[in-house]
C-alpha cells in the first residue's frame, strides 16, 4: 500500500462516526425496547388509565363526591338510587356511591404497600441468597419454604384473629411476612441466571467488587422478573385484604373498605343487590385492572415473546 493510501485511510478513521438506525437499535437498552412496547399495547393503556382514576379516588375522593362516607340515615336504609345519590344507601342509610369512592383508599393501600414491603424484603433476600450462595442461600431457601407451606388466608385468619388491632399497617405486615417468599424465589433464580452471563465474568476478571457487581450488573438485569411477579401480585394483595375484611379478620370499622362493605350486603342481597354490587364491582375492575398491567409488563419484559 503506497503513503497516499495510507494517509487516506488515517482520514476515514479520524472522521467524526454519526450513528445509524443499527446503532440507535443497538445502544437502545431493554427498558427502553419495553417502554416502547407498552406504548403500543392497548392492554396497557386501558389498564393504566383505570388505575390512574382508582389512583386519584384513593389519594382525592373529595373530587369525585362530597358526602361524608360515615354519615348515615337509618331512615334511607336500604334505598334504591335517588337524585345526587346514583348508588343508593346501605342498611345502615350510608350512601354506597360516596363508600366506593372512599374504599379505593384502603383497598390501594394495602395492596401497593404490602407489594413495596414483599419486593423489598424478596429481592434482597433472594438477590443475596442467589449472588453468594452457600450456607446463606441454604437458610433462605429453607426459610421460604416454611413460609410457602402456610396457606396466606388461612395464615390471616389464625394470626388477625388474635392481634387486637387490625389497622392498615397490621394487614400490610402480615402480607409482606407471608408474601416475601414468592418474590424471594423469583429474585434468587433470576440473578443465578444472571451471574452466569459473560459482562459478569468480565467484570470480577477485571477487579470489580461483590457490591459493584451486585448492584452494577446482576440487579439491573434481574429485576424484571421481580416487577412483572410484583405487578400481578398487587392486585391479589387487594382481593386477599377484601376476603380477609369479608371474613371480619381485616380492616375494621369505622374503616371503609370495599370488603366491609361487601360482608355487611352479603344478608340483603335479595332486597337490595345494590349494596353488593358497586363495591364488589369496584373490587373486581380493580383487581383486573392490575392482573392486566402486570400481562403488559410481562410481554413487554420477555425477551421470548418477543
Amino acid at each position: 500500500m503506497d503513503a497516499q493510501s495510507v494517509l487516506k485511510n488515517e482520514r476515514l478513521q479520524d472522521r467524526p462516526h454519526t450513528p445509524g438506525a443499527d446503532d440507535r437499535v443497538a445502544a437502545r437498552s431493554l427498558w427502553q425496547d419495553a417502554w416502547r412496547d407498552l406504548r403500543r399495547n392497548p392492554v396497557f393503556i386501558v389498564s393504566g388509565l383505570l388505575i390512574l382514576f382508582l389512583a386519584l379516588a384513593a389519594v382525592w375522593p373529595g373530587l369525585l363526591t362530597s358526602t361524608d362516607p360515615l354519615r348515615c340515615d337509618l331512615s334511607r336504609s336500604q334505598q334504591s338510587a335517588t337524585a345526587g345519590h346514583p348508588f343508593g344507601f346501605d342498611n345502615q342509610g350510608c350512601d354506597v356511591y360516596a363508600r366506593t369512592v372512599y374504599g379505593a383508599r384502603a383497598s390501594i393501600t394495602v395492596g401497593v404497600c404490602a407489594t413495596a414491603g414483599a419486593a423489598l424484603v424478596g429481592t434482597l433476600m433472594g438477590g443475596l441468597a442467589g449472588f453468594f450462595g452457600g450456607w446463606f442461600d441454604s437458610v433462605v431457601s429453607r426459610l421460604a419454604d416454611v413460609f410457602f407451606g402456610i396457606p396466606i388466608l388461612l395464615g390471616g385468619l389464625v394470626f388477625l384473629s388474635v392481634v387486637p388491632s387490625q389497622s392498615i399497617w397490621i394487614v400490610v405486615a402480615f402480607i409482606v411476612v407471608l408474601g416475601w417468599p414468592q418474590i424471594a424465589r423469583i429474585s434468587r433464580g433470576s440473578v443465578i441466571t444472571v451471574k452466569q452471563q459473560d459482562y459478569v465474568t468480565a467484570a470480577e476478571a477485571l477487579g470489580a467488587g461483590s457490591g459493584r457487581i451486585l448492584l452494577r450488573h446482576i440487579l439491573p438485569n434481574a429485576v424484571a422478573p421481580v416487577i412483572v411477579v410484583a405487578t400481578i401480585a398487587l392486585g391479589t394483595y387487594i382481593a386477599l385484604e377484601a376476603t380477609l375484611s369479608f371474613l371480619g379478620v381485616g380492616l375494621k370499622p369505622p374503616t371503609v373498605s370495599w370488603g366491609i362493605d361487601i360482608s355487611s350486603a352479603s344478608d340483603s342481597f335479595r332486597n337490595a343487590p345494590h349494596m353488593l354490587l358497586y363495591p364488589a364491582g369496584a373490587l373486581s375492575l380493580t383487581v383486573l385492572a392490575f392482573i392486566m398491567l402486570g400481562d403488559a409488563v410481562r410481554d413487554a419484559l420477555d425477551p421470548k415473546l418477543r
